[in-house]
């Protein structure tokens, strides 16, 4: 049997064999203008269906068949229709053996149906036997073979055959072509492709939509846009499914606006779009987050009567959870009749990104509520979860510091037999480590079979963030040894490893090590760690030498360091430079205007206060939102700064006040200073100083000492950066009580432990 050369795809294809000298055995001529169809209906063209065995069981059905006797072979087409209904291999084998017994195997009808058959069954060793044996072959028959081997993953053998083919002097319909384009793609050979682009373009026949549907689909997987926008414009009778293949292509390759403009076009070319279609414009607008949009194509689903579409309704959900229509989701939720996996996992992964959309932690916490809320629903339906909502979750308990749910969300991924997976598994680390558990996220880590750069970028930062900086950089060697190559990402997690272990000779080699070895420019980040490093160790004039020497505009987040590092370390005239220059990109963050008010008025610069406080109005800063979360035994309990609602109200301020006696005993001095604190209760002098005995994390670490077991962890979240004397505070507490206090506030988690914290007292406190 003839094959092409090598489909390592880096050999010629010869596509031009002597076809006007040898035509089709079936075909009169060749027909260029053949048209795409069912190979079933192909084969059914010369009789009128007949299934006598409709009401038997298949076994009877066979019986009634009588053995040794020549019969018409269309009495073997609704057994057979029937094996690829259940896709049984030993049914199609039966009824195979006794056509054998029966004479009809010399049939070419019924035995080219075979090949079809045992093709949909995936056994193609079978297919091809079937095929080799039959005493002549048509081009409907060489089809049905391709597109077996395509679609069991066998795409270099339905090349093979496609040669064969053109050998045999069969000329190809348009069917075979898309089917020869469609195995390129999967070989993902875009020279192969070409190759037959040009077999096409040279017998004129790209205007075929099935074949300017397969070009289309293969230059977009391969990023070139153009090629197929100029295939998709070459196709003269344009189908529904030729505007669907655009449309996705314009997705796949980030023309998301490109794509909804083919989707207009498609509506007043009054081609009628299906539920892909409006699958694919719906993904668009999810790219883009255009509800408006979004809403207009789920109008036009409604008229066209596709409402019930579980495709297109998922697709729906996920829009309005992503554009943060939470009560839209909902409530399309709600009204589905039936939902399958993929609804759950757009409910939870869509409440999971509006957590990253929130603007505060409450907000993200109730929307990470809700998602483990719709996992335990998803649970309590008889689904089981996927890898895709096991890392979904894991991830919104990380956000949450969730770890007695993500514990159990762990013994469910080794009870379902997902442990294995590399995606789950890196999950599981960063879970454990945002939640405050170094060590469990190392033993996740080291239980892990597989390990991308992901997961060792993800365990070398956990180790960093941890104050763990010797096993962050010893991690980071074992890593290279290997063999993989850090990215952008990895040299953060060092370089930050670096910074909190106050370990500048290392951070330099690294540094050097980054742009020289592995060409990875510096980015804001890699910056930001140096900065925060010679902050750290009081050495301002280096951090600030490295803020000039950059090679992009400092951002407000590298102000911002040196601000902080000057106020602690008492460099009042380089802070108040690094003010005039954070002012000046005028900062959205209200926690960084309440830093500068502090910075001024302890230093009575009235004037500067008169001109942050304008600058606040005219950025509409607003004021804190100070709120810490605590759950016990599965309820939440909330807090405010100065809060007199609470019905323990009386006990903790009992014990706050017990903790800031002894704990001044041991050299804590309690602070007091301006603030700018958002409260209902009473309207506050924004002039007058304010303790700062009663904010929210000190009242809910303070509940969480009275309700939680005695050694027990007290985790709380906050909504804003703790302050530096609350930072203090809780770092006496620790010792006082032997607790372990874990805070995640907007930008950080501090795990205080014997009296230290795991952020290394970091100065980007309030």
């Amino acid at each position: 049997m003839a094959s092409l050369p090598s489909v390592a795809i880096t050999g010629t294809l010869k596509l031009e064999p002597e076809l006007k000298k040898h035509p089709s055995t079936s075909e009169k001529s060749p027909n260029i203008s053949y048209q795409r169809s069912s190979i079933n209906t192909q084969l059914d063209a010369n009789f009128e269906p007949f299934n006598p065995f409709k009401p038997l069981e298949f076994r009877e059905a066979l019986s009634l068949i009588n053995e040794g006797k020549q019969i018409e072979s269309s009495y073997y087409v609704p057994l057979l229709q029937h094996c690829i209904d259940k896709v049984s291999v030993p049914a199609t084998e039966m009824v195979h053996a006794h056509m054998i017994k029966t004479g009809t195997h010399e049939e070419f009808f019924v035995m080219s149906f075979l090949v079809n058959v045992y093709a949909k069954c995936g056994v193609m060793v079978n297919a091809r036997k079937v095929f080799d044996n039959l005493p002549r072959r048509n081009v409907v028959v060489w089809t049905t073979l391709m597109t077996g081997y395509v679609q069991n993953s066998q795409p270099e053998v339905a090349v093979e055959v496609f040669g064969d083919m053109l050998e045999s002097g069969s000329f190809p319909s348009n069917f075979s072509l898309s089917i020869a384009l469609n195995a390129c793609s999967s070989l993902k050979s875009i020279t192969l492709g070409k190759q037959f682009h040009a077999f096409i373009i040279k017998y004129r026949i790209s205007h075929d939509s099935s074949i300017g549907n397969a070009l289309c689909s293969l230059y977009s997987k391969f990023g070139s846009l153009d090629s197929s926008v100029k295939a998709f414009r070459e196709t003269r009778e344009k189908d529904v499914i030729s505007w669907t293949t655009i449309i996705s292509a314009c997705g796949d390759n980030g023309r998301a606006g490109m794509g909804l403009r083919l989707f207009t076009e498609m509506l007043l070319q009054n081609v009628e779009p299906n539920d892909f279609t409006l699958t694919s414009v719906l993904s668009l607008c999810c790219t883009i987050q255009s509800l408006d949009l979004g809403r207009q194509v789920h109008s036009v689903s409604t008229k066209l009567g596709h409402e019930s579409n579980l495709r297109i309704t998922n697709s729906l959900v996920y829009l309005y959870l992503k554009c943060g229509c939470i009560d839209e989701a909902k409530n399309l939720f709600n009204r589905m009749e039936y939902k399958n996996l993929i609804t759950w996992n757009a409910m939870i992964a869509g409440h999971a990104q509006a957590m990253d959309l929130a603007k505060d932690n409450f907000s993200a916490q109730q929307s990470g509520t809700e998602a483990l809320s719709m996992y335990l629903k998803l649970n309590c339906s008889g689904r089981k979860p996927d890898l895709f909502t096991l890392s979904s979750i894991l991830t919104v308990c990380s956000r949450l510091a969730a770890l007695e749910q993500g514990e159990q969300i762990h013994a469910q991924t080794i009870k379902s037999g997902f442990l294995s997976d590399v995606v789950v598994g890196t999950a599981l680390v960063d879970m454990y480590d945002k939640c405050g558990s170094i060590e469990r996220a190392r033993k996740a880590f080291l239980e892990m079979s597989t390990r991308t750069l992901i997961s060792w970028t993800s365990m070398i930062t956990s180790f960093a963030r941890h104050g763990q900086s010797q096993q962050a950089l010893q991690l980071f060697e074992d890593m290279r040894l290997s063999g993989f190559r850090p990215n952008q990402i990895t040299f953060v997690g060092v370089l930050a490893a670096c910074s909190h272990g106050g370990m500048v000779d290392e951070a330099l080699e690294y540094f050097e090590m980054m742009q020289k070895e592995y060409k990875i420019k510096p980015v804001m980040d890699h910056y930001g760690c140096l900065v925060d490093m010679f902050v750290r160790l009081g050495r301002l004039d280096e951090a600030f030498d490295v803020i000039k020497r950059m090679d992009v505009e400092p951002n407000e987040f590298i102000w911002l360091l040196l601000v902080a590092g000057c106020r602690n370390h008492g460099n009042a005239e380089l802070g108040f430079y690094a003010a005039e220059q954070l002012l000046k990109l005028k900062p959205k963050s209200t926690e960084t205007y309440v830093i500068l008010l502090n910075m001024y008025i302890a230093a009575e610069r009235w004037e500067d206060v008169s001109m942050v406080r304008k600058l606040m109005k005219e950025e509409k800063a607003g004021k804190l939102k100070d709120w810490s979360r605590i759950t016990v035994k599965g309820e939440v309990h909330s807090f405010k700064t100065n809060n007199r609602l609470h019905n323990c109200n009386a006990e903790l301020h009992t014990l706050l006040s017990d903790l800031v006696d002894k704990a001044k005993s041991l050299g804590y001095e309690l602070v007091k200073k301006m603030e700018v604190v958002d409260d209902e209760e009473e309207e506050a002098d924004e002039k007058t100083f304010s303790s700062t005995v009663y904010h929210s994390e000190k009242l809910a670490v303070a509940f969480g000492l009275l309700n939680t077991p005695i050694g027990a962890p007290v985790r709380v979240i906050k909504s804003v950066t703790m302050c530096k004397d609350c930072h203090d505070f809780m770092k006496v507490v620790s010792s006082l009580t032997s607790r372990e206090i874990i805070i995640k506030d907007r930008k950080r988690l501090h795990k205080f432990v014997n009296g230290q914290c795991s952020c290394a007292d970091s100065h980007g406190l309030l």
